[in-house]
């Protein structure tokens, strides 16, 4: 057998075994994400929120388990806001436990970007903030007393080139 012939038999050996670990190896992120159906979504959000769940059920999934158990989905904003929910550069997803509500910016850019989110409570106090370069999210951040909790959520190349500038008197249901 000539030298080139048994480096390309060679090579397509090694080429065979690796794609043969690859299709048998587990994932180990898809392990540990929970099944779409074990995101609980609270009976109060909006059927926007409910059908966003329905349609994107990796990230609404994986963005479920950050905030902790026992977390409800309550509220989910494509950002920029106005935008399909399929060409989002982010996502700003709200959940509730009991009187505590928990808030994660979603990067849904691809690569590392500025991120700045914070929820008060609604009279201004008790804020809680998470910034800097993320690749994946923004958060948690939490508020106690979550009735109309504003909340800020931006996310840029830097702080000061934002292409999302979001603000709101509320992530959570005014009661």
């Amino acid at each position: 057998m000539s030298t080139i012939l048994r480096s390309a038999v060679g090579a397509a050996l090694a080429s065979a075994a690796a794609a043969v670990l690859t299709l048998t190896a587990p994932q180990a992120s898809a392990a540990e994400r929970p099944a779409a159906t074990d995101v609980k979504v609270s009976p109060r959000a909006s059927a926007e929120t409910k059908a966003f769940a329905k349609a994107n059920p990796g990230p609404t999934a994986a963005a479920a388990t950050v905030c902790g158990t026992g977390y409800a989905l309550n509220k989910v904003i494509p950002l920029p806001e106005g935008t399909d929910p399929g060409m989002r550069l982010a996502t700003l997803f709200s959940y509730t436990n009991g009187g505590k509500g928990c808030a994660i910016l979603d990067n849904n850019y691809g690569a590392s970007q500025y991120m700045y989110l914070k929820v008060c409570k609604v009279d201004g106090t008790g804020c809680d903030t998470d910034s800097g370069n993320f690749s994946q999210y923004a958060g948690p951040v939490y508020v106690s007393s979550l009735a109309c909790a504003p909340v800020t959520a931006k996310m840029g190349k830097t702080s000061s080139s934002l292409y999302i500038n979001y603000k709101s008197d509320y992530v959570f249901a005014c009661n």
